[in-house]
């Protein structure tokens, strides 16, 4: 067992050693922790690792300012207002609404309440109470429901299905405020997981998100939940939706990126295969990521998604450069995958920024040389 354990060990070590070895003209050296030629992240401008917003996977300042606000008055008419006034169809407003309802779940979870206090997230249940006809209130508060089953209870116990029954009956509630939204329906595929729904009832939810809003990349990664092997499908069911929705997808969509999201689901726990980063199946679907990005419009906000999981393969396949690009347009943000999945994203995130300014410089880059 002893010399097992010796063994476990050295594997771990050669994993945690080997990004920063340093290649020199053929030879190999090792730069030690606080060598003056040792890369450090702050000569190209990025933020400090304290400093990271783990909230959002990019900025939105309009959303940042309305949570500060409803969050210091417990007043939902800033949320209220600023929903109202997001396109309805668009991906910003499903990320607000999961921000909102995120925001209340937290507040809750630290302030339960009790006899002498009132518990965190009151605005949302004033929210509810007082307008009971606004459809972006009941989105935030099926999204809500959503969120809180999944923190606080396990999936498969009676406390888990009466908060996902819940959930289910307000995602009705707000699809009948708003007809055309696809939101609730995006909101009932956390459901359809958490309920174990057969696959001809997710597929008669999902044709109602198709309806209304066919190239919504959100509903799609949220529906690729689904078909991962740990739900309901098979690697092979989940590559399928994801290559399907890529090549369906329409000039300027994201939805080229859906493959790589389909790898990452189905990555082993523990990967000692060296090469499997730059196997064909992971160079082709960085290739579709790579894409999207690039023909993305600007202010896409789900480009931040696909850019943060860039930057995770770019760095495991040792594409420092391109890695670097990725970096320059989602540092100060790591609220997406695959650091969120992590106890602290903002040391996750750190840590491959770390090592892709290492692997550019040691291949000859600079700040100099990094575009911006």
């Amino acid at each position: 067992m002893e010399i097992l354990w010796v063994l476990m060990a050295l594997v771990v070590l050669g994993f945690v050693l080997l990004p920063f070895l340093r290649r020199r003209r053929g030879g190999i050296e090792l730069v030690p922790a606080g060598h003056p030629d040792a890369a450090d992240p702050a000569n190209y401008g990025f933020v400090r690792e304290e400093e990271l917003d783990i909230r959002m996977p990019g900025p939105d300042q309009d959303l940042l300012d309305v949570l500060a606000v409803v969050q210091r008055t417990q007043d939902y008419r800033a949320a209220q207002q600023l929903l109202a006034g997001t396109e309805t169809e668009g991906e910003l407003r499903w990320q607000r609404v999961q921000a909102f309802a995120g925001a209340a779940a937290l507040e809750l979870q630290q302030r339960p309440g009790g006899v002498s206090e009132t518990p965190g997230g009151q605005w949302l249940r004033v929210w509810r109470t007082e307008e009971p006809k606004d459809a972006g209130g009941a989105a935030v508060h099926a999204e809500f429901l959503v969120q809180q089953a999944w923190r606080t209870s396990t999936p498969g116990t009676d406390d888990f299905r009466i908060i996902m029954e819940e959930a289910h009956d307000a995602c009705g509630q707000a699809a009948l405020l708003a007809p055309g939204d696809p939101i609730p329906y995006i909101v009932e595929l956390s459901v359809a997981r958490g309920l174990d729904y057969s696959q001809p009832e997710f597929e008669r939810l999902w044709l109602k998100i198709l309806d209304r809003a066919p190239a919504h990349m959100g509903a799609h990664l949220a529906a690729l939940h689904y078909w991962c092997e740990k739900w309901h499908g098979s690697r092979e069911e989940a590559t399928s939706f994801a290559e399907a929705a890529a090549a369906r997808a329409p000039g300027g969509s994201l939805l080229a990126a859906m493959p790589l999201f389909a790898v990452f689901e189905h990555l082993p726990e523990v990967n000692l295969v060296s090469g499997f980063y730059q196997s064909e199946v992971v160079r082709k679907a960085v290739h579709g990521a790579l894409f999207a990005v690039q023909s993305a419009r600007p202010d896409d906000p789900m480009a931040a998604h696909v850019r943060h999981l860039l930057v995770f393969f770019l760095v495991r396949s040792e594409r420092w450069s391109e890695a670097m690009n990725q970096l320059i347009h989602v540092d100060g943000h790591v609220g997406a995958l695959p650091w969120t999945l992590s106890a602290d994203p903002a040391a996750e995130f750190a840590v491959y920024r770390a090592l892709a300014v290492a692997g550019y410089e040691a291949n000859g880059g600079s700040p100099a040389s990094l575009p911006h």
